[in-house]
């Protein structure tokens, strides 16, 4: 890791000389990628956040016109005896609890507060299956058995070819892809500077060529498979994802502000993680899944869709975790979206329970980490 810090540190610098040698960039952008390079430093994380747009490129999902739909307050609750602890260990940065539809916990901390843009990281992905309902239920997506590059022609020739949109939903689309965080020369780094640099994520994954088993034939989790979906996505609507997503999912919520999408370099949302939304309008969401994509009256992704997607359905190996189409499945009735360094949306349907969680936990790849955040929203829903 300081290796890899101290390379980071001198290529910002010949970048940052060269950029002002030739005059050819301009302020906003050195902004942003000196924000890049410190984006998850211990004392910018928070701070950086709830402001990513320093950072990236942006595009608004817009929010529509409709008003802001209740999150009605409940009796408040008392969290279980570690919580406390556990918010200051794992570098919680919001924490609401919705019971029965209500709010019966809602808390802010290390700065943040409610009206704060949250990075969620991998939790987009789950909103991009809730639009990919959607659109299969409207028929511009005919059957998940549909090969990719019949969408995405683009993918032809590429590690995708063969790959069925049912395939890279469940993750096992069969392409390598190497998601170590800590390794520079990752894909998923290498991913991370194409985005920061303005690049196109599209001509990256059409780049891919390795595979390591073949479509379907095992679970290995990885999160450009996400963006292969967007693809898809724009290829069968002729639409770009912040305008779909807001009319077919944001705007029905009612949310407080309107979201953002991170991009590339030419205005192509970061489906894979790039989606910045307020801690309540996480919770809409989450309650609009709780109640089999009904909300406020409309149902706003089909019931049997949410049925299917959060139900474990993925070819996963006795000791992987249980997924189903891009939506973890931790136990019986649960449902999850999960980001890293903390970003949680956890849903039991049986207790009506859903609990939100952003933080900036950067030892969320931990040996045990995980598991005790699971563990303490089970905590909390027993308390209630």
């Amino acid at each position: 890791m300081r290796k890899f810090l101290a390379w980071a540190g001198r290529l910002t610098l010949l970048l940052l000389l060269a950029a002002l040698a030739v005059g050819l960039w301009n302020r906003d952008e050195l902004r942003r990628l000196w924000t890049v390079n410190t984006l998850f430093d211990a004392g910018r994380i928070v701070g950086n956040f709830s402001n990513m747009d320093a950072a990236f490129l942006t595009a608004p999902v817009p929010r529509g016109d409709r008003p802001v739909a209740p999150l009605p307050d409940g009796a408040a609750m008392a969290l279980p005896e570690g919580a406390n602890a556990w918010i200051e260990a794992r570098a919680v940065t919001s924490l609401l609890v919705l019971h029965d539809g209500r709010i019966v916990h809602e808390s802010y901390h290390r700065g943040t507060g409610p009206d704060d843009l949250r990075i969620g990281w991998s939790v987009s992905k789950s909103f991009l299956s809730a639009l990919l309902g959607v659109l299969h239920e409207e028929g511009a997506i005919t059957s998940l058995d549909t090969r990719v590059t019949a969408h995405a022609p683009a993918l032809a020739g590429s590690a995708y070819d063969g790959a069925s949109i049912r395939n890279v939903l469940q993750m096992a689309s069969g392409v390598a892809f190497d998601e170590d965080y800590l390794d520079h020369d990752s894909d998923i780094n290498r991913m991370g500077r194409v985005l920061a640099l303005g690049g196109t994520m599209d001509g990256f994954t059409a780049r891919l060529t390795e595979t390591r088993a073949a479509p379907g034939a095992d679970w290995h989790y990885v999160s450009i498979d996400t963006h292969a979906l967007a693809m898809v996505i724009r290829g069968a609507t002729g639409r770009g994802l912040p305008a779909l997503m807001g009319e077919k999912i944001i705007a029905p919520l009612g949310v407080e502000r309107a979201p953002l999408y991170l991009t590339d370099g030419e205005g192509v949302a970061f489906a894979l993680g790039g989606l910045n939304m307020t801690t309540r309008d996480y919770a809409r969401f989450g309650q609009m899944i709780l109640q089999g994509g009904r909300w406020q009256g409309r149902q706003v992704v089909p019931r049997d869709w949410i049925a299917r997607a959060t139900r474990p359905s993925a070819p996963t190996a006795p000791d992987d975790p249980a997924y189903g189409l891009h939506w973890w499945v931790p136990g019986d009735g649960e449902a999850m979206a999960r980001g890293v360094y903390g970003q949680y949306i956890w849903i039991d349907r049986a207790r009506d329970v859903v609990i939100v969680t952003t933080a900036a936990d950067r030892a969320f790849r931990d040996d045990g980490v995980h598991a005790s955040n699971l563990a303490m929203f089970r905590r909390i829903a027993d308390a209630l």
